[in-house]
């Protein structure tokens, strides 16, 4: 059964874990399936996606510019961004009656607020890449700090009448899935593997590795704050940061711990050699959806020490058996498991191999299937 179907999300130039599952499933069911795939974008008319398209996956961009409102005072953001709302509705509904898909996802972003309401005939899906407890974060905002909890309240009372009127709502994890008690329509698909790698770790070399985007829900602050405990006892370990963004804060920690052997390095098209040349991964992360990164690390063979943050890691590890749970936030906890796996060169063996076989149930072919089974579930039913 083949299908047509539409993705909205608003862009595809950033490096980000969404745009790059999205890349990675829309490429698969092109040339895999063989379906009509499109996606249709609000941003970045002018960029290139970071990922790699297949040629077979359409893009069509509605060039509504909501980035323009970034730095906006917050009045004037709101009025904006409704001219641009009632704009992005007006081009999707258009596009969604042209193309008549089969089936229309949404990626829980600015479209979600008004895409049931547009009656084209299709299967509508709404995909969230963020926990609940930190989806439609304001702490970014200026507002006071009792209107702040007022708008979240019922910015997520608002969210959560438009999910429920979607055929389907898919979370990443069983553990964000069971935080939508209000809903009776949700489902988890895990995240895909990016790739299947022929090689993996000796988890011999001393070196310890973490990647992400510079910003405070990495944690990165707190793994340096940890690594200062790791490094007095183990010198001769290095660790290495790869992302993007303002680094500043974050060097400055460098002098505060006096910290030699740390390193933020640059995102990097080759990461795979940066995993096969590290022993252990550590994610810090304060929230998560489901990280792409962490399902690579264990892919390529890596021992891994992880925050139990919300939410994610507790879906992929099997605590003390192919890599370490640690208390969110706890830097002391977090030092002294890096050290142990740093000490105990076989334990450390062990959950770098037991992590790579759990990989396998990620593989691409796998975590598709279940979307080929949802959208024929969902497609027939709707026929019926």
């Amino acid at each position: 059964m083949s299908f047509k179907i539409i993705y909205c999300i608003p862009s595809l130039y950033l490096a980000g874990g969404m745009e790059r599952v999205l890349t990675l499933k829309a490429n698969y069911f092109a040339e895999v399936y063989g379906y009509e795939t499109i996606i249709i974008l609000t941003d970045g008319e002018d960029k290139k996606p970071f990922y790699e398209l297949s040629p077979r996956v359409k893009i069509i961009n509605l060039n509504i510019n909501f980035e323009e409102l970034n730095g906006k005072p917050i009045i004037r953001k709101i009025l904006l961004y409704l001219k641009k709302q009632y704009k992005y509705k007006n081009k999707l509904k258009k596009c969604l009656f042209e193309i008549k898909p089969d089936i229309t996802i949404s990626m829980l972003r600015r479209e979600i607020n008004f895409i049931n309401s547009i009656k084209d005939g299709s299967v509508k899906i709404g995909e969230i890449h963020f926990s609940k407890a930190n989806y439609r974060d304001l702490n970014g905002e200026k507002i006071f700090g009792h209107i702040q909890k007022l708008i979240a309240h019922l910015w997520m009372k608002q969210l959560i009448h438009q999910l429920k009127k979607l055929d389907k709502f898919i979370t990443l994890t069983d553990q964000d899935r069971q935080m939508w008690t209000e809903l009776k329509n949700v489902e988890t698909i895990n995240n895909p593997l990016s790739f299947s790698p022929g090689i993996t770790s000796k988890c011999e070399n001393k070196q310890v590795i973490a990647a992400g985007r510079y910003v405070n829900q990495k944690g990165f602050d707190l793994l340096i704050e940890a690594w200062s405990i790791v490094e007095k006892k183990h010198p001769d370990w290095e660790l290495h940061i790869f992302g993007d963004g303002d680094r500043k804060s974050l060097e400055l920690l460098f002098d505060k711990y006096d910290i030699k052997n740390c390193f933020l390095e640059y995102s990097t098209s080759d990461i795979s050699t940066k995993f096969i040349n590290s022993s252990i991964y550590v994610l810090s992360s304060r929230y998560e959806g489901m990280p792409m990164v962490l399902l690579e690390a264990i892919a390529f063979g890596l021992a891994v020490v992880s925050f139990d943050c919300p939410c994610g890691p507790k879906d992929i590890i099997t605590n003390r058996i192919d890599g370490v749970l640690v208390e969110s936030g706890n830097t002391i906890q977090l030092a002294n498991e890096i050290c142990t796996l740093i000490e105990n060169d076989d334990l450390r063996k062990e959950m770098g191999f037991n992590a790579q076989k759990n990989a396998e149930k990620y593989r691409i072919e796998n975590i598709c299937q279940l979307w080929k089974n949802l959208f024929e579930n969902l497609t027939n039913n709707k026929r019926k």
